[in-house]
């Protein structure tokens, strides 16, 4: 089958790329013939604190994409429609992830007449906006079916009123970093030397985005009833600030945590990240909201237990005590109390295969023959 994916592609930053690199290798791999329709830009400097959108590695990549789109720009989406006349798929496949796309899709379904497919990440922003409720409305009337990737988001899908066709599937485990640049895997204790770090001490990370929404706060708030009982434990933040650097570092300071929690702030390298992974003993997802989760599959691609807390679909992709642990609630002392049940647990060191055994069940290969089976099913009813 014909499809025409538009998504964020490499050399964009952000999971969705890698998302959408990965859907698109094994789509093909399928037997599927997939244009890849990427972004320039997705949105203003003034937007995104003045980070480059890009990461320089990634400019070589062999799963990146034609990048014809500017998302604020309507100009470019003429160009779009002239590729897509010209080329005429026989579906287009969108990733959706937030309700500035509407508009987009809403023009190009209409314009182009093509039946759409969307892989909705996310139905409703983590960081709400006033026109959200008549974007989601847009983006209702603009779908042919939609793919999710947990119960959660197709659940918010059902409350808004949709009655297109939905298949719920789940968001594939990530494979190591890096991708690209060819360095071989670390090994625990030579990632925790280059860190840095005591080889035995505890590592807790915390990978990806700072937003408010993302609750590093808690964590930090958390660390003292950690270090309580296990005072040689050390956080790792590695990620991009997106609220006031300068805030957390105050908060760590009035804390009294400072030499225990490791700040790097900015977005990581492939080998960076591939060091930070090797590195720990748990991924951390303190977070407020979320539908599911990219860091979690990325934990997964190292065999890493990820501790979580019950917002959103975040418990759905943990076993208890097999692949990680669950706070109870939202609050920073339950959240110290999982980081503390979970590096006394017995069955720790189990559960890395057990996060493996996980991943092996979860595999692109599964997801992509679920993905085009739908895909097909909505080209052509």
């Amino acid at each position: 089958m014909r499809i025409a994916f538009i998504s964020p592609f490499f050399p964009l930053k952000g999971g969705i790329s890698r998302f959408s690199g990965l859907l698109a290798d094994e789509l093909q791999v399928k037997g599927h013939a997939v244009r890849r329709l990427g972004f320039k830009k997705l949105y203003p400097s003034f937007l995104t604190g003045g980070h480059a959108p890009e990461v320089p590695e990634y400019r070589s990549a062999a799963n990146g994409g034609d990048a014809v789109i500017v998302l604020y720009n309507p100009l470019t989406w003429l160009t779009l429609l002239r590729d897509l006349k010209r080329e005429r798929p026989e579906v287009l496949l969108v990733a959706y992830w937030t309700g500035l796309l509407a508009p987009l899709l809403f023009a190009v379904r209409k314009l182009s007449g093509i039946r759409t497919v969307v892989l909705l990440h996310n139905l409703s922003t983590h960081e709400p906006f006033m026109f959200e409720p008549f974007l989601q409305k847009l983006l209702l009337a603009s779908a042919d079916g939609f793919i999710t990737l947990s119960r959660e988001v197709a659940g918010a899908l059902a409350a808004a009123g949709n009655a297109k066709p939905v298949v719920q599937l789940y968001h594939p485990p990530y494979p190591p970093f890096p991708t690209f640049s060819g360095s071989v895997q670390p090994e625990k204790s030579e990632a925790r030397h280059t860190l840095g770090y005591d080889a035995e001490a505890p590592v807790l990370l915390f990978f990806g985005y700072v937003r408010r929404y993302k609750g590093l706060d808690l964590l930090l708030r958390a660390m003292p009833a950690i270090l309580a009982v296990w005072p040689e434990a050390r956080l790792l933040v590695a990620g991009q600030f997106y609220e006031p650097e300068a805030t957390f570092r105050e908060l760590i300071g009035r804390l009294g945590i400072g030499e225990s929690v490791d700040l790097r702030p900015g977005y990581s390298s492939d080998r960076d990240a591939a060091c930070y992974f090797a590195a720990a003993d748990a991924a951390v997802l303190p977070y407020r909201q979320a539908s599911q989760s990219g860091v979690v599959q990325l934990a997964c691609g190292y065999g890493l237990p990820v501790i979580v807390t019950p917002a959103g679909g975040l418990a759905a992709e943990v076993e208890q005590g097999r692949t990680g642990w669950i706070a109870g609630d939202l609050s920073s002392e339950a959240i110290a109390a999982a980081v503390i049940g979970f590096l006394g647990d017995p069955r720790r060191p189990a559960m890395p295969q057990s996060v493996r055994e996980y991943a092996a069940g979860h595999s692109w290969e599964r997801f992509a023959g679920e993905a085009g089976s739908f895909i097909q099913s909505v080209a052509k009813p």
